[in-house]
């Protein structure tokens, strides 16, 4: 690959790290990007997650050193999310590219319903949300895990609306989200690793953008609060949307 292909991975990786930290959806772009530079899909998705693994390390530094730390508030999840991501990658790991393929783009189409039907997705808290019961908070992030675990791209949404709902301000749950992020993708790498579905070259460059990307996102949620925030998550949001109905 040509300093033309590296400098785009580093660069691409960046940005998701900056996306992924202060909304989510960043995957939308280092994956087809992976696959452009000459990966396989399922190779794309494992790999990926380097750069994942990294930019939530970096982030969450990030935060604590705002004094914006989200391990507290990460802990009553971190259960369900890593068992849902561990059963999500070793189910990705089996597939066909061709099936993943086909099961990355139906799960694009299905990630609309709640951008088109629920108002509080966006980050904004339902005046009159009741909190979750303890057996429905443990299925929905164990459904999310799974889902992160098996595909990651836009995972950060899920997480930001479920977190919202149980009553955190966007910046909080961006901090939590950060946490929450690295945990399942941290049981969910050995799996990819064991499935030979890394390649740790690319993946390297790509976690060398991720780490900055995630630093400097943080950074940005803190000073800009939800005010900055909303409309990043917004524009990720609609970007997911666009690439669901072919766009680009």
């Amino acid at each position: 690959m040509d300093a033309t292909g590296w400098a785009l991975l580093i660069g691409g990786g960046f940005a998701a790290g900056v996306i992924n930290t202060m909304a989510g959806g960043g995957s939308m772009l280092t994956v087809p990007l992976l696959i452009f530079l000459g990966l396989p899909p399922l190779q794309a998705n494992g790999t990926n997650r380097l750069g994942i693994l990294v930019s939530s390390i970096t982030s969450s530094w990030g935060f604590q050193s705002e004094n914006v730390s989200g391990f507290r508030g990460a802990m009553p999840v971190v259960l369900p999310v890593v068992a849902g991501g561990l059963a999500g990658a070793a189910m990705a790991s089996q597939l066909s590219d061709a099936i993943f393929r086909q099961l990355f783009g139906v799960v694009m189409i299905v990630m609309l319903i709640p951008t088109l039907r629920r108002p509080g997705f966006l980050g904004a808290r339902p005046e009159k949300s009741q909190p979750w019961s303890r057996a429905t908070t443990f299925l929905v992030f164990l459904a999310i895990g799974f889902y992160g675990g098996a595909i990651q791209a836009g995972v950060g949404i899920f997480l930001i609306y479920a977190l919202t709902h149980a009553g955190y301000d966007l910046v909080h749950a961006n901090s939590i989200k950060v946490v929450v992020a690295g945990s399942f993708t941290a049981v969910a790498i050995p799996v990819f690793v064991a499935a030979g579905q890394i390649d740790w070259q690319l993946g390297g460059a790509l976690a060398a953008g991720f780490a900055g990307g995630g630093l400097i996102g943080a950074r940005w949620t803190v000073a800009g609060g939800e005010r900055l925030v909303r409309p990043v998550l917004a524009l990720a949001v609609l970007a997911l949307a666009g690439r669901m109905f072919g766009l680009y």
